[in-house]
């Protein structure tokens, strides 16, 4: 019975915080609302040891608080939302850790393609992971894949998870397959003995954009880190030479629909002056 009464309380508070986040969404509709909003998510094994908590539950619960910040962009009606959950960077950590990680990936994502707990689906969220995926391991990538082809109908909104991602890596890798398209679409245009006749490859901006990790998504509007960190950390460096980057003191684990408000409200404030910049390049 006092499990009942807990579970209906916990329900009647929920739907009192929806009602009072559309009438939130209602009011900030006005004014013009950002479509892309990224996150580095610092702060999961800080939170799990000021808790006590085991090993592991710092990426549990920081993975909940990914849930429910997409949730609250998809009722502000963001469209893109980029998540950066594992830099290149991190494999130097131990290798007990990273395989705890990738354990709970593919642990997560089991959870998600289950008819029990789909919840992505059922939200209309396309997934997509950016990164040099072949670093991860093969039931990692198994994983990935079959979570990317099982929401790629969904268009509410796109969450992109960079895993095995940097932004140094991503630029590298972009140039380098430009440059070998370019190559390859030239020795299809020239005459079997036309090689060394002084012709050169011309690589525009758009060429190397489009072969980012990241092009499936337009440059963000902001970027929220948690933490008190105020550094990029070789994330979206090439995406975020327009975009106001956010930083709060909380663990990513405990941030709320509040953070993201008071991001969004800033933005707003600043947006004609992003726009006005913008134009000019």
């Amino acid at each position: 019975m006092e499990k009942d009464g807990i579970s209906k309380s916990a329900r009647l508070l929920w739907k009192l915080s929806c009602f009072f986040r559309k009438f939130i969404v209602s009011t900030l509709s006005v004014g013009p609302i950002p479509t892309h909003v990224a996150f580095i998510m610092d702060g999961n094994r800080r939170y799990a040891k000021q808790r006590n908590l085991k090993e592991g539950e710092g990426h549990n619960a920081g993975y909940l608080a990914l849930k429910f910040m997409v949730y609250y962009c998809l009722e502000l009606g963001i469209k893109h939302v980029t998540a950066y959950a594992f830099s290149i960077d991190n494999f130097k950590r131990s290798p007990e850790e990273v395989q705890r990680i990738m354990d709970l990936m593919v642990e997560k994502i089991e959870e998600e393609l289950s008819e029990v707990d789909n919840t992505y689906s059922k939200m209309g969220i396309r997934i997509h992971f950016s990164g040099n995926l072949e670093l991860l391991s093969q039931p990692t990538k198994d994983a990935v894949k079959k979570l990317m082809a099982a929401t790629a109908k969904n268009s509410k909104v796109l969450l992109t998870i960079c895993f095995a991602y940097t932004s140094t890596n991503e630029i590298v890798h972009a140039i380098e397959q430009t440059c070998q398209q370019k190559l390859a679409d030239q020795m299809e245009l020239e005459e079997p003995n036309s090689a060394g006749k002084g012709n050169h490859v011309v690589v525009k901006l758009a060429d190397i954009e489009k072969h980012m990790y990241m092009a499936v998504a337009p440059d963000p509007d902001i970027i929220i880190r948690t933490s008190g960190e105020s550094r990029l950390s070789n994330f979206l460096l090439w995406q975020s030479a327009n975009c106001s980057l956010i930083c709060f003191s909380q663990l990513w684990p405990a941030i709320s629909f509040w953070h993201l408000l008071w991001a969004v409200l800033k933005f707003q404030r600043n947006y004609f002056y992003f726009e006005k910049k913008k134009k000019q390049i």
